[in-house]
């Protein structure tokens, strides 16, 4: 049995809001396909008769500096980001979260796109763009527009873009500033099961000893990709100490509904571990800040 009946690869986003608009029903995009394969395969997903690969898409497929803004193509495979030098002095915690997903060979072909489109609240690559302010930019055959990042969940696995009608193009960060940086990591379970128990992404500004703007994203903290903004804003303009780390952790955990997942950790125990990583992530991004 043929999973799909019709195969489209375009060069460009004009070209993709084509087939968008006029290949046969039911079309699903397709980039590295690590996840959409597996779920055609084994049932996981409704029918499709067109796929349409955007791999090849020009548009999605750059890496660069536009003005003030760093932009990452959705198409873009994983890899590409962990060694590109752009990508390591503007977004270094989204380098280190795209290390960290899955394995090598999945990372070649696996985008940055499709690992936020699934939706996921405690997807790597989300938690970091969610920590480092993005923006998406969205196609449809009206055009393009860029939404603020947490506009695109609506839920565990529930994704606002319309389907078979618009298309995530990448992702716009601020560039880094000398007295910024931001830093990423996860726990997961020893056994090497590529699927985070908890995971942290922290950008922060400073001056001197003070906190002059934080950022902090945890997954999973919710049912969507979750900004621990009530920590945020209690701790901004603070002075880093002790007192500042317990009371950013006592704010976040106040906000935080943490999930209980059979295949990863219960909600007590992320409780429990968030601690120690939401203190390491921290520490570690305001020694990256050279003052």
């Amino acid at each position: 049995m043929n999973l799909w009946q019709n195969y489209i690869q375009p060069k460009t986003l004009s070209e993709a809001m084509d087939a968008f608009a006029n290949a046969p029903r039911p079309l699903a995009p397709i980039a590295g396909g690590t996840d959409l394969l597996l779920d055609l395969g084994q049932g996981r997903h409704s029918q499709v008769q067109t796929l349409i690969d955007v791999t090849s898409v020009a548009e999605m497929t750059v890496l660069e500096l536009r003005g003030d803004e760093f932009f990452v193509g959705a198409s873009i495979p994983v890899n590409r980001i962990v060694t590109n030098p752009l990508a390591v002095q503007h977004a270094q915690a989204l380098t280190e979260a795209c290390e960290l997903i899955a394995g090598p060979q999945v990372r070649n072909v696996a985008t940055l796109g499709g690992n936020v489109a699934h939706a996921l609240p405690a997807a790597d690559g989300t938690i970091a763009l969610l920590a480092l302010h993005a923006h998406a930019e969205i196609a449809s055959i009206a055009g393009t527009r860029r939404v603020p990042f947490t506009e695109l969940f609506l839920g565990p696995g529930k994704s606002s873009l319309k389907h078979g009608e618009e298309l995530l193009v990448g992702f716009y960060m601020p560039l880094k500033k000398n007295n910024q940086a931001s830093c990423f990591k996860r726990i997961m379970r020893p056994q090497g099961v590529a699927l985070p128990i908890l995971n942290c992404a922290v950008w922060i500004e400073r001056e001197k000893d003070i906190v002059l703007d934080i950022s902090i994203a945890v997954g999973p903290g919710g049912g969507t990709p979750f900004r621990a903004t009530e920590a945020e804003n209690a701790v901004r303009g603070q002075a880093f100490n002790e007192e500042f780390l317990n009371h950013a952790l006592e704010s976040l955990l106040t906000q935080a509904h943490f999930r209980t997942s059979p295949r990863r950790a219960s909600a007590d125990y992320r409780q429990h571990i968030v601690d120690g990583l939401f203190k390491d992530v921290v520490e570690t991004a305001w020694q990256r800040i050279v003052v």
